[in-house]
């Protein structure tokens, strides 16, 4: 299968308490992505050791919105969430040379 697993990393407030604390990095993957193909994709491109993957599909969301010409109505789609452990000492740097 050719199919792309990582989307994107998940950067948010409690994710970032997460690599803080427990060395835990959270990440949007591809619905159809099981926990070792996760694991495989982050090893390979982060170059770390992932000691456990967890995964949650979170359900999509109604967002309303006041705008000048009315009432807003959308839809924010389901998503699903993996979030990584890594071994002891061991750390990935989103943010590179920003």
């Amino acid at each position: 299968m050719n199919k792309e697993v990582l989307v994107r990393p998940l950067i948010t407030e409690k994710s970032e308490n997460l690599s803080e604390a427990l060395t835990q990095y959270s990440f949007v993957v591809n619905r159809k992505a099981n926990k070792i193909e996760i694991r495989q994709a982050v090893e390979a491109m982060y170059n770390v050791t992932v000691e456990a993957v967890n995964t949650a599909i979170m359900p999509g969301k109604s967002k309303v919105r006041n705008t000048k010409s009315g009432i807003q109505r959308g839809r924010k789609s389901s998503y699903k969430k993996a979030i990584v452990t890594l071994s002891e000492g061991e750390e990935i740097d989103f943010f590179g040379d920003i």
